[in-house]
């Protein structure tokens, strides 16, 4: 329950500071990273350079697991998964979640179809300017499309999850268009 009400504050306190733009430009190079993940509930060594190598990825950044908004977003991009990899693209969650939670997390709101890491220290969260306002322990709802060549091509910021998916599945497509397989 603590975890809820502080998360819920968090919310709240972002929502009067505003919603700011993310500071990785549109154009400029995303940080490269290592992570522990889950995928289906198994535990592997993420590495952003290597998923690169196999098409664009969608990094998206969440609060926390197992809260409303952030399972829906969840759900969102599990349900989306056929369309990103039409698209030659990958996804992946990243959070301030232990890799415990995001076991039970990765299997029963992503539904096994995209892998999300644990930042438990924060280092991806804040390299790629996704830190809370005011509540420094969460990550905000960010999206960023990247590029093979790390190259940032979209970056989303609200904190409602509604939009996440379609916006980046339209960059996603826009990109395609003009970078055939």
């Amino acid at each position: 329950m603590k975890h809820g009400i502080s998360l819920f504050v968090a919310v709240v306190l972002a929502g009067f500071v505003g919603t700011a733009s993310a500071a990785l430009p549109v154009g400029g190079k995303a940080p490269m990273f290592t992570a522990q993940a889950s995928l289906g509930g198994s535990v592997y060594t993420y590495v952003l350079a290597d998923a690169l190598k196999k098409g664009p990825v969608v990094v998206y950044f969440y609060p926390a697991a197992f809260t409303k908004g952030c399972t829906i977003e969840a759900h969102d991009f599990a349900e989306a998964t056929p369309q990103y990899q039409a698209l030659g693209a990958t996804v992946i969650g990243v959070s301030r979640d232990d890799i415990g939670t995001l076991k039970k997390f990765s299997v029963s709101e992503c539904r096994s179809k995209f892998p999300v890491a644990a930042d438990t220290d924060g280092s991806i969260t804040r390299s790629y300017d996704a830190v809370m306002p005011i509540v420094h322990k969460y990550a905000r709802r960010v999206s960023y499309v990247i590029a093979p060549d790390g190259t940032v091509i979209y970056e989303y910021t609200d904190l409602n999850p509604d939009h996440h998916v379609a916006n980046t599945l339209k960059a996603l497509q826009a990109w395609r268009s003009a970078h055939p397989q």
